[in-house]
């Protein structure tokens, strides 16, 4: 395969030692299929392995899409028959409804997004469907951005869901979460699941979580629980997951322990400001007076009406002091940019003379906009002190953020923030956020294999005021009466 098509298949080959330490995980887990099935058998490892282990079995059956591929398996596995076939293009629930019960579906699906696969040019896609359910913002906002594998793998479920069987795959521990996540949601029969960790790295040279996912089928069976297993070989599980109502639990235990702090936020959760070019929005300070250095390297000179000291989340963490400024135009979303053509000319025509990359920012939330718009900004930006967390480290940690040079420090899209009026409101809810009930409650839902662990959503689930009984603390919501939110009302 050429760099493109390893790409636009997602092309990592399974070990045939990993084909054969999973088949014998599965058959220490007791599984005696009949028909083994694997729907993209590549290079036909799972195949070999699944011969060599499950002797008693009668099929063993095996697709790809990929003809070099297809004649490699079949010398691969002798006791196979392997077809080629488009995964997308394939009628599953017939070439199921062939298979005698237990049913043994395992392998290897394609690790690529469908993102991914648009970027290189590629057409190996399911067809267009909201699978997920997401609403039109999230889909603005990128949510709508998917593993083939995913799309796969409810398939599949879907087709088995109501027989005897097992789907065992490897895949990225994010995609088999979002994969139970359906499965439990919508009802399918699954009557026990089980994670077991593997070395992506290792095994496969990508640097990403993974997993063999392992759901046991049975009719009229509905668990909605997950045993997170560390590796192949741990004999115990390290944690389970589980779904509670609509909401899905990263640790069970400590939902048992702390779910009773589950409610809303008093306080609005907010995100940082996004602004999609830090080349022209964020600048350093430089020798002279209101002269600055771009992310062009370009010596500049601004008035300092709308340039705000700034952290980002990596800067955060740090707990480092602010070393740049970020030009904020606007002081809500949507406010007319063109007063500042007069209160800070020099600021204008520093805007206008890099228009052409503000103007080309690709987020559709820039369209229809004032020119030079800003997303994620409002009072609450401006106020005085705050309470922030990074949304990439995966580190439970929040900070007060005082203001600096009589100016608030505004914090950049990898942040969500609580504004408080004042330093003794902020580190009362700094030293609650940081208690040990606060970490216990968050460990209850905080998936930190995720690409953002932390979210305005995860974060919004706590009700500090439970916390503050509970932690003995006298601090109120009501001190913060302009930035709380009514309790009817969803967080923001």
């Amino acid at each position: 395969m050429t760099t493109k098509q390893r790409v636009e298949y997602g092309d990592f080959q399974t070990p045939p030692g990993l084909a054969l330490e999973a088949c014998a995980l599965l058959k220490r887990l007791g599984l005696s299929p009949s028909s083994v099935m694997e729907p993209t058998c590549g290079v036909g490892s799972f195949l070999a392995a699944s011969e060599d282990t499950f002797q008693d079995c009668d099929l063993f059956r095996g697709y790809d899409i990929n003809p070099d591929y297809v004649q490699t398996a079949r010398e691969a596995a002798r006791k196979s028959e392997v077809f080629h076939k488009d995964f997308f293009q394939a009628d599953w629930q017939e070439i199921i409804r062939s298979l005698s019960d237990p049913i043994l579906i395992l392998g290897n699906p394609p690790w690529v997004t469908n993102s991914g696969v648009s970027v290189v040019g590629g057409t190996n896609l399911p067809v267009k469907s909201n699978f997920q359910g997401l609403n039109g913002f999230d889909a603005i906002t990128g949510k709508s951005n998917f593993d083939i594998s995913e799309w796969m793998l409810i398939q599949l479920l879907e087709q088995v869901s109501g027989r005897s069987a097992v789907l065992a795959m490897l895949c990225k521990t994010a995609v088999a979460r979002k994969v139970l996540h359906h499965a439990w949601k919508t009802k399918m029969q699954i009557q026990q699941s089980t994670t077991f960790g593997i070395d992506a790295m290792a095994e496969f040279g990508a640097a990403v979580d993974a997993c063999l996912l392992v759901c046991q089928l049975e009719p009229g069976a509905h668990s909605t629980e997950c045993a997170v297993f560390e590796s192949l070989g741990a004999s115990d599980p390290s944690s389970k997951i589980a779904l509670r109502g609509n909401r899905l639990i990263a640790d069970l235990d400590a939902h048992l322990s702390h779910g009773h702090l589950l409610g809303t936020s008093p306080i609005k959760w907010r995100s940082g400001i996004k602004h999609d070019c830090s080349r022209i929005m964020e600048i350093r300070p430089a020798d002279g007076e209101d002269v600055y250095v771009n992310g062009l390297g370009e010596a500049v000179q601004l008035e300092d009406d709308y340039l705000y000291p700034m952290l980002k989340g990596s800067e955060l963490i740090k707990r480092a002091s602010p070393a740049r400024f970020m030009l904020v135009p606007q002081r809500s979303i949507g406010e007319d940019t063109s007063p500042v053509a007069a209160k800070a000319p020099l600021t204008w025509r520093y805007l206008q003379s890099h228009s052409e990359l503000l103007d080309s920012r690709a987020s559709s939330i820039y369209k229809n906009r004032p020119r030079f718009s800003i997303f994620g900004v409002g009072d609450y930006s401006f106020a005085p002190w705050k309470v922030a967390i990074s949304g990439f480290h995966k580190q439970l940690r929040f900070f007060p953020v005082a203001p600096r040079g009589g100016k608030p420090v505004v914090l950049d899209d990898t942040c969500y923030f609580l504004p408080c009026d004042t330093e003794s409101e902020a580190k009362k809810l700094a030293s609650l956020l940081n208690s040990d009930q606060a970490s216990a409650f968050f460990d209850a839902f905080v998936f930190w294999d995720a690409k953002r662990p932390i979210t305005v959503g995860l974060l919004s689930m706590l009700d500090l005021d439970l916390l503050a009984l509970e932690c003995g603390s006298n601090w109120a919501s009501k001190q913060s009466s302009l930035w709380s939110v009514s309790r009817t009302s969803a967080p923001a």
